[in-house]
């Protein structure tokens, strides 16, 4: 089984090679965009299928694609990637001293087979300072992440405060979940 990762993600990326896979990178180009009216717990699940879909057909036999998507979401809002450093601050300003969920769906595509699945982890932050927000956008550059933030990075070390669920599910690849499924096609 060769494996694809459909993500130009560094954090995906290092998550699977840590976890013992070799794999090359196939990388959607497709548009983001998704109804509007989609419930926020199904916003990764529509955009990891729509990524897998639209690189299906480069795929050969024996190939085995995996598509991810993360979303964090604060009172039932999806917060995506900031555009902006202002952006970036008033998302951290708004999960600061709350609870939001992170869920991250993984879309594979193997042979005729399509795998879904999703998990998700409940994040609560300190309250975090000003200086403490400004710092992190300044020296981390959180522009390509859901919810202005990087769990493995200096403000989760330092502003997470409680974490409900899996880690490497708030990176952006739910680990334990893909290990298990991979497990379950090597045994087809």
């Amino acid at each position: 089984m060769e494996i694809i990762l459909g993500s130009a993600s560094p954090r995906r990326k290092e998550l699977l090679k840590q976890m013992g896979f070799d794999f090359s990178i196939l990388i959607s180009d497709v548009e983001e965009i998704y109804d509007p009216a989609t419930p926020p717990e199904n916003v990764a699940s529509v955009l990891a299928k729509l990524k897998a879909q639209s690189l299906k057909n480069k795929l050969t036999p024996g190939q085995l694609l995996i598509c991810c998507d993360t979303t964090v979401i604060l009172n039932n809002e999806v917060l995506g990637k900031p555009k902006s450093k202002n952006e970036a601050t008033e998302t951290l300003r708004s999960l600061s001293g709350k609870r939001h969920e992170v869920i991250s769906a993984v879309c594979m595509i193997y042979g005729n087979k399509t795998i879904e699945f999703k998990d998700s982890t409940s994040i609560e932050f300190k309250t975090l300072k000003e200086g403490e927000i400004d710092f992190y956008i300044a020296e981390y550059q959180p522009f390509d992440k859901a919810g202005s933030y990087g769990i493995q990075e200096w403000i989760g070390h330092i502003g997470i405060f409680k974490i409900e669920g899996s880690y490497t599910n708030v990176m952006g690849l739910p680990t334990q979940l893909l290990y298990k499924e991979i497990q379950k096609l090597k045994s087809v």
